[in-house]
């Protein structure tokens, strides 16, 4: 997996102003997924960031790329704990409620709207999406906006700021590891 290839679908997680991309990948025949993977985290854990495969099928897997402190912040908010909860996840171990998103997520019965909140993506868009995902929704990007329209466009615009950046650094000669920030303890 090239740096290029994480810089394009994960950049605002590794700058550490998203918590977290999901992207499928294709691996060549005569890669070793596992070993990919290890290689990546061997960049990434330091910086307090992790990518796991959740979800296999054929010659794809999803991978996951977040930032654990963020995501433990995020799941502790009262309101995506009360939805998270009412659903039967774990709120108190990240992992677990990784490992449950990703049990749902290979029921075939495709993303489970919560997925957002793994995101990073705001509550009440994350929440608005579940009970009504085909209307009264503000705006659509990154994700269907129900809330705060103008910060999701602010958001929006930051991400793909980002991405191009990035991939413009990457094309100068960048490597992956100087490009991710670490978090804050």
């Amino acid at each position: 997996m090239s740096d290029s290839f994480i810089i394009e679908h994960c950049s605002p997680t590794l700058a550490g102003i998203k918590t977290a991309n999901l992207f499928s990948y294709v691996f060549p025949e005569d890669a070793n997924p596992i070993e990919e993977l290890r290689e990546l985290n061997r960049i990434l854990l330091p910086k307090g960031l992790r990518a796991i495969p959740i979800c296999f099928d054929q010659a794809r897997v999803l991978i996951y790329v977040y930032r654990v402190q963020a995501l433990e912040r995020d799941l502790d908010r009262a309101e995506v704990r009360k939805v998270l909860e009412s659903m039967g996840y774990s709120c108190d171990d990240c992992g677990k409620s990784i490992a449950q998103l990703a049990a749902r997520l290979k029921k075939g019965n495709g993303f489970p709207h919560e997925i957002g909140f793994f995101l990073g993506y705001p509550p009440e868009d994350v929440i608005g999406f579940m009970n009504h995902p085909h209307d009264g929704y503000k705006c659509s990007g990154i994700w269907k906006v129900y809330g705060d329209e103008k910060e999701a466009r602010r958001l929006f615009t930051l991400y793909q700021h980002c991405t191009a950046v990035y991939k413009d650094q990457i094309r100068k000669g960048s490597t992956l590891s100087r490009l991710t920030v670490a978090s804050r303890s």
